[in-house]
């Protein structure tokens, strides 16, 4: 079952709309589904369908709401992605990482505050994943090709549960000396697994477009599933 909710944020400042997707019988868990800088479009839904499938109850909030509400863009279609990169500059990442909180505890107030929660974020959303997994008490994150991590490493410290990135090494928006960074700084942390992906660029595991490269995207979703059966059940 899909529908599209209202969340409040944590300030009582604004609510914001967030799609979700529901399993057929009682959630085993909750995913939070991080948008990309295309908004809550086909793709994101796709993938909170497919964890709804899977069992979980899947959210994905409308994070570009105070720019823009109900943004839907297409990679492939030039003006549209330019747009996205407008919304991208003005974008609050504070402000999206307590939108994701909030998400998750309505999440848990759903289920049940003994519930565990996840995440899973691509591109923009795989760095907010990360930023969620140092700021908030969520249960597991997922981070497809995040960007800037490696600006953000001053934060591990505060990463207490189960993190998992995903990284292509031809990321045309990461390069490889961040890329060394990332694994500098990560790879002897007991919560975080880094998986590499040879030859793939930005975007390889969406959904629908240009961008995707089957192969890899399966392998990449395999493995965020038994990750997420490990830390979630």
């Amino acid at each position: 079952m899909t529908n599209t909710t209202t969340i409040a944020t944590l300030d009582g400042s604004g609510d914001f709309h967030a799609y979700r997707a529901a399993p057929a019988g009682t959630p085993k868990a909750a995913i939070i589904v991080i948008q990309e800088i295309f908004g809550v479009n086909a793709g994101i839904r796709r993938k909170c369908d497919t964890l709804a499938e899977a069992g979980y109850l899947a959210i994905a909030p409308d994070l570009f709401w105070r720019l823009e509400r109900g943004i839907e863009l297409d990679p492939d279609i030039k003006p549209e992605f330019d747009h996205a990169l407008e919304l991208m500059g003005q974008f609050d990442q504070d402000k999206g990482v307590a939108d994701i909180e909030a998400t998750i505890r309505t999440a848990r107030a759903e289920l049940g505050d003994s519930s565990k929660v996840g995440v899973v974020g691509y591109c923009l959303g795989g760095r907010l994943a990360f930023m969620t997994a140092a700021r908030t008490d969520v249960d597991a994150s997922v981070g497809y090709y995040g960007v800037g991590i490696d600006g953000l490493l001053g934060e591990k410290h505060a990463i207490a549960h189960p993190v998992l990135l995903h990284v292509p090494q031809e990321d045309h928006f990461v390069d490889k000396n961040a890329q060394a960074a990332m694994h500098a700084g990560l790879d002897d942390h007991p919560k975080v697994r880094i998986y590499d992906y040879a030859g793939e660029d930005h975007g390889f595991a969406t959904e629908f477009g240009e961008r995707r490269s089957n192969a890899s995207a399966k392998l990449a979703d395999e493995r965020t599933a038994r990750f997420f059966a490990e830390n979630l059940g």
